[in-house]
């Protein structure tokens, strides 16, 4: 017997997109131009490093463009290819739609691994890359807006942005270019953690939901439950992190490349991570089990699965094996179609990436904004709140003082209530703003629609219906 054929990510993003827009009564030929990427660019450079020339392909797709900038991270890996950087360009798409973020889907990458290069080589190398795409505007404000994905990070934005600046030395805006700076490069407070914060309030927001939590056979709230984390990279980390520390979950396993821990009591998160960073992997950490082979931790029973890494570490060959209540998808494309068929079969709720994790394009957007509008957020009014606040804690001050009323002001209230919102408070309230308005839309299809039966499809039909209408609007 011939053993099922798993499709492709870029064929799992297409069916998964099928699905749903079966469900959706879109005008003749709609459909297809939705579905399909509108242009990919490869571009081969060289650059002299060590004594000769090194060249290296790097790509740029553009999935839609109904409305600009088109947006999408940048991701250094030797796994990339045209297919896999296409199918997250549409998955950009519809994640920018779904959360109303006012962005195209783009998706960038560089086939190298950056751990073979030293940090001056990697500069030359991305500042190469960066020109190439620079040129032909495939980095430009108010038209493709980079962000750091899997292998880049704050330092190589810095670099793109001076690129873009260097080449266009009259332009205001030059830092808009990309997001995910550094903040003395333009960035914004709260965007490091972004992703993983987004992981946070999506689980904040599926848990107020009591028949919800429900269709997961889960019951009560966060506090307790036993979180299996893979991939303890940057949004890995920030989500158990959280997810530990404010909301009472038990990490009780951490995947990473080398193996797993595992502690049924919870494992503290920042003490797996200092290891990480000393030892390069979690092989020899103290007061865990440690498991050699990671992947086969994928299948520990537990109540939420994070899978934070890689697409398709979840497929037909495991996914039976899955003894998850609830997975939030905080990698791109972490389950693929086949498995998601397998893991719905069994009752397994999955949040999808799309919203999941949506948190940092989301902040790139308030980056953008905060780049194009010139002024940190929170600049004008932050003192002028609390000059209001301070009223209403004068009066307050002047009745407690009053014996008979037989009341006192608890000792941090005046504190807490006269600090004035900052940029992180201001970013973190957006963000959480925009999880909650995402999961009720996706939540609204998923329990009126009787066709509709998991929270995928209803992020798709929510997604796709807007790209729709800003077609219609175009004229299309």
């Amino acid at each position: 017997m011939t053993a099922p054929q798993e499709p492709s990510f870029r064929s799992s993003v297409d069916l998964m997109f099928n699905r749903a827009a079966s469900l959706i009564d879109l005008e003749p030929g709609l459909e297809e131009k939705i579905r399909v990427c509108n242009a990919s660019y490869t571009v081969r450079f060289g650059v002299r490093l060590r004594g000769r020339i090194h060249t290296f392909t790097g790509y740029r797709s553009v999935h839609s463009e109904h409305t600009v900038p088109a947006k999408g991270g940048i991701r250094y890996a030797m796994s990339v290819n045209q297919d896999e950087v296409e199918a997250l360009a549409a998955l950009m798409t519809y994640k920018c739609a779904l959360v109303d973020a006012p962005f195209g889907g783009a998706k960038g990458g560089l086939r190298i691994d950056p751990r073979h290069w030293d940090e001056p080589e990697m500069e030359r190398i991305t500042r190469r890359f960066a020109f190439e795409l620079i040129k032909r505007d495939l980095i430009h404000p108010s038209q493709n807006v980079p962000a750091p994905d899997m292998g880049t990070g704050e330092r190589e934005m810095a670099w793109i942005a001076d690129q873009y600046h260097r080449m266009h030395t009259t332009d205001i805006n030059f830092r808009a270019c990309v997001t995910g700076k550094p903040l003395n490069a333009g960035g914004i407070e709260g965007r490091t953690e972004a992703t993983g914060r987004g992981v946070q309030y999506a689980a904040r927001e599926f848990f107020r939901h009591p028949d919800d939590v429900a269709k997961a056979h889960l019951a009560g709230s966060l506090d307790g439950k036993r979180v299996v984390i893979q991939g303890l990279g940057n949004v890995g980390y920030h989500a158990a992190k959280f997810l530990s520390e404010e909301d009472g979950c038990i990490i009780t396993a951490i995947i990473e490349h080398d193996g797993a821990l595992i502690n049924d009591k919870g494992l503290h998160v920042e003490e797996v991570r200092h290891w990480i960073t000393s030892h390069q992997g979690v092989k020899g950490f103290p007061d865990a089990e440690y498991v050699p082979d990671g992947a086969k931790v994928l299948e520990k029973e537990c109540d939420i699965l994070i899978p934070a890494a890689m697409e398709a570490v979840i497929n037909i060959t495991n996914a039976a094996g899955i003894n998850a209540a609830l997975i939030i998808e905080a990698a791109n494309g972490p389950v693929t179609a086949g498995a998601d068929q397998i893991l719905r079969e069994k009752g397994c709720v999955i949040m999808p990436d799309m919203f999941a994790n949506a948190g940092g394009v989301t902040v790139s957007y308030f980056e953008w904004v905060k780049n194009l509008g010139q002024i940190r957020f929170g600049r004008m009014g932050r003192r002028q709140e609390e000059s209001r606040h301070q009223l209403v804690v004068d009066e307050l001050e002047r009745l407690s003082a009053d014996k008979d009323l037989g009341w006192t002001l608890s000792p941090d209230f005046k504190q807490r209530y006269l600090r004035g919102a900052g940029e992180l408070e201001l970013v973190r309230s957006g963000l959480d703003d925009t999880m909650r308005e995402a999961y009720q839309a996706m939540r609204e299809i998923w329990v009126t629609r009787e066709d509709v039966t998991d929270l995928r499809t209803a992020a798709y039909i929510v997604a796709i219906s807007k790209v729709a209408g800003s077609y219609r609007a175009l004229g299309l």
